[in-house]
């Protein structure tokens, strides 16, 4: 269990951004071969390692996954903002190496002469180009057809945290962060295999929406201005949303509520808006509006809004309706 006390200082000062690389780094442990990755991540994971078995520029990431728990920042850059990961790469390519060598002696001591840690330490700026370069091929051959989906989860999941800070506080954005987080001011519990227990100071606290949080926890705190922690974003169910919309599936659905209605309603694994359901299925907004109207009128579906958009998602009508017509464990995939 990891405990964190926060001051008001840092939970005035909260943030939320986004990181593919950080995203990247969870699902390279999701893809071990002996982890059982759950139902949204299946397809994924037999291309993930793939890549991972068969192209040798992955081999700098095995520090990452075998190494120790607590690893320099300079392996795992802070995101900041709404990062790319080109942006985030180019961030590790930069690392000045004396940070490169005095996080390798805070966080691998003993093991200078180990032959994943030697390089940092020999030739840091070969080793850090090493790195991104390996990052880069498993992000191309894993990830990237993967990102827009990702992305929109992510996006969507910071503007519907952001609402929940701005209009009721810090204590609801973290009473319902995730299951594996426990709120009881002013400490935030963090389930993972080690313990620990730090005080944010007055750094700030910055919260990292992650599709493959299922894959381990991130939490950094060796930046003395800002202490990060990683959280499961919800709709992971979108990354099998073409499995998802097989024969069966989509003609059960299509003869309770018309074809149309029904691949709307199995885009709603999270919330998204009208164009965002609309750029996925290939329709138009107008159509996609028509659709969602009934489908809220049925109350199958709720909106809200988040400044000017207005987001939909589904209500535990829809939940049980895609769960009793298509055997999808819906409540799992958006938990």
């Amino acid at each position: 269990m990891i405990r964190i006390e926060l001051d008001e200082a840092t939970l005035g000062a909260t943030r939320i951004a986004i990181s593919p690389l950080w995203d990247a780094f969870c699902s390279l442990h999701l893809a071990r071969p002996h982890r059982t990755p759950s139902w949204p991540y299946e397809e994924w994971a037999v291309r993930a390692r793939e890549v991972l078995r068969e192209d040798d520029r992955t081999a700098a990431l095995q520090l990452l996954v075998d190494g120790p728990a607590n690893f320099p920042d300079f392996l795992l850059p802070l995101p900041v903002g709404a990062s790319s990961v080109e942006t985030e790469l180019d961030t590790i390519r930069a690392t000045p190496p004396e940070v490169v060598r005095a996080g390798v002696e805070e966080h691998y001591p003993g093991l200078q002469d180990h032959p994943r840690i030697r390089p940092y330490l020999d030739d840091p700026e070969a080793a850090c180009a090493a790195l991104a370069d390996a990052y880069l091929a498993y992000w191309e051959g894993a990830l990237e057809q993967q990102w827009p989906t990702m992305r929109r989860l992510v996006e969507d999941e910071v503007l519907i945290r952001a609402r929940t800070f701005a209009t009721e506080g810090i204590d609801a954005l973290f009473t319902g962060l995730e299951a594996r987080a426990k709120w009881t001011p002013p400490v935030l519990e963090l389930t993972k295999h080690i313990d620990a227990e730090y005080r944010a100071g007055e750094r700030r606290l910055l919260l990292v929406p992650l599709v493959f949080a299922e894959g381990c926890r991130l939490y950094s705190t060796d930046d003395p201005e800002v202490l990060a922690v990683s959280f499961q974003a919800r709709g992971t169910g979108a990354l099998r949303e073409r499995a998802a919309t097989g024969p069966e599936a989509t003609d059960r659905l299509g003869v309770l509520l018309g074809r149309g209605r029904a691949s709307v309603l199995r885009q709603l694994g999270g919330p998204l808006t009208t164009a965002g359901i609309a750029d996925r299925l290939g329709l138009t907004p107008s159509t996609v509006s028509e659709h969602l109207s009934v489908l809220a009128d049925a109350d199958v579906v709720t909106r809200h809004r988040v400044g000017r958009s207005v987001y939909y998602q589904l209500t535990d009508t829809g939940r049980a309706l895609l769960a009793l017509l298509s055997g999808e464990d819906v409540l799992r995939a958006v938990s």
